[in-house]
């Protein structure tokens, strides 16, 4: 067995690794990057890419069979041809994977080892059979998987995860959803848009991200007027066929019902890729699901000579934010002296559905957790079913929750669910790193028409209940028609 000494070590040659590497490097040349399996981050090879190509040919034959109210006819039913569509999704992600796979390959062989890691202690790791590694530091960014309950492995090989739908040759005839998440919402409604018959399956009456019960409840009943979804369905039985997988559910309804569908498609959620880590034989504090208990600013984990970052970390597993965390981690380690705190932004998160759902900086649940009980938040609000250019494209599903501290108006967060939310999240974010106040927000400039206006009337209903100003005025005139 070959031994070697480094400075650095890094689990995981993903989004967070690559990012802890080139990190480490602007310290130490002696810095290990180790994967046990294939190049190519969960972003690239099963999640926010590929997803999106198949949103992108739902988007296409929704656009088209939505054009009547536009006063154009579409002469004849839109043909989907489904070995078309999964084509360009596997070779647009194999394109955008080849990108990170090049990345690596540029690498310096010497920084590079296969094999499965797993700690001796906090300083040695043994990769499979053939390598132990002395490090002075320890980055783990080995990502996470898809997680579902013992259950549903009574549908046998009609059990799939999202991983195993950009590998499809053929869209399949039907599909049942489980878990109306970011990944089951995403993936439930393109397949529908796509001609499959599909039903979302959920527990607890959760959707998607939102914590604001005004803005789930306007969700749930949005995507169920175009497809099944119930948030909190008695499933009571899973069974496996020759012929497909068939779910006994109580519909909504009330009767019981058994259904067959070709697949059970699990989009529960993930768990990190720590528990093969021998995580056992170090002197980490572990949280209920195995996890390192790491510090979110430095990344980690105790006063230990080890770093979590990415999906390993169970923070936040969104691509952009394990690339921060990534680069965090790997400054600390690649110094070898006191952690610092690195950058840490606004959160801010995205679902592509349609309409699209997105969250910024402290949800409804955390404002209400820091300042239930007291008269120190005020909330705003706007609908888009009236809102002037969203009526104009007919986009005009959704609505703005925006929340900000009494007394000082300070932009806490908001909760959206609308048109042009991955856009205008991303000007609240700013807005919420920059400490913003609602008036100050409200200098700022807003065309006529755009959909962004809407967010001018979130915030004029947000300043008026912060008893900065009076009542917002109902078709303003200053607003522009349909503002």
């Amino acid at each position: 067995m070959q031994k070697i000494k480094t400075d650095v070590a890094i689990i995981g040659a993903g989004t967070a690794g690559m990012g802890a590497y080139r990190a480490a490097k602007a310290h130490t040349d002696k810095v290990l990057l180790i994967e046990n399996s294939q190049y190519g981050t969960t972003c690239a090879r099963v999640g926010c890419m590929p997803s999106k190509l198949l949103i992108a040919a739902a988007e296409r034959v929704h656009d088209i069979q939505q054009a009547a109210p536009f006063g154009i006819d579409v002469d004849g039913a839109v043909n989907v041809d489904g070995k078309a569509v999964m084509q360009r999704v596997r070779s647009e992600r194999d394109r955008f994977t080849g990108f990170v796979v090049e990345t690596v390959e540029r690498f310096p062989e010497e920084d590079k080892i296969l094999g499965q890691a797993r700690f001796l202690d906090n300083n040695t790791l043994q990769i499979d059979e053939h390598t132990l590694i002395s490090a002075k530091r320890v980055v783990i960014a080995t990502g996470s998987r898809p997680a579902y309950p013992a259950f549903f492995e009574q549908a046998k090989e009609r059990l799939i995860v999202n991983d195993d739908v950009f590998d499809w040759q053929e869209l399949p005839g039907s599909v049942a959803v489980f878990g109306p998440g970011v990944i089951g919402l995403e993936l439930g409604q393109a397949l529908h848009r796509l001609g499959v018959r599909v039903k979302v399956f959920g527990r607890g009456g959760a959707i998607g991200p939102l914590t604001d019960p005004a803005l789930a409840d306007y969700a749930r009943t949005t995507f169920g007027e175009e497809f099944y979804l119930d948030t909190d369905a008695a499933v009571s039985a899973i069974s496996h066929s020759d012929t497909g997988v068939d779910i006994g559910y109580q519909n909504q309804s009330g009767k019981q019902v058994t259904e067959q569908f070709d697949f059970l498609l699990a989009a529960t959620g993930r768990t990190p890729n720590v528990d093969n880590l021998g995580l056992e034989n170090t002197s980490l504090e572990l949280d209920e699901r195995g996890v390192p208990v790491a510090n979110p600013f430095t990344m980690q984990a105790g006063d230990s000579n080890i770093f979590v970052a990415g999906d390993a970390s169970n923070m936040m597993p969104l691509l952009h934010e394990a690339a921060d965390q990534g680069k965090i981690a790997g400054d600390n380690a690649g110094r070898l002296d006191a952690a610092q705190a690195g950058l840490r932004r606004t959160p801010i998160s995205v679902v592509f559905s349609d309409p699209q759902i997105a969250m910024v900086g402290k949800t409804y649940s955390q404002v209400e957790q820091q300042y239930g009980g007291c008269d120190c938040l005020a909330v705003g609000e706007v609908s888009f079913e009236d809102q002037g250019r969203s009526r104009v494209m007919l986009k005009n599903k959704g609505k703005l929750r925006v929340y900000a501290e009494q007394g000082t108006g300070l932009f806490l967060g908001a909760e959206m669910i609308g048109p042009a939310a991955e856009h205008i999240a991303h000007l609240l974010a700013w807005a919420a790193q920059s400490k913003m106040t609602v008036p100050q927000m409200l200098e700022m400039p807003f065309y006529h028409p755009v959909i962004e206006e809407g967010v001018r009337t979130a915030l004029r209903n947000l300043h008026a209940n912060l008893r900065f100003g009076p009542e917002i005025i109902e078709h303003c005139i200053e607003c522009g028609p349909g503002a």
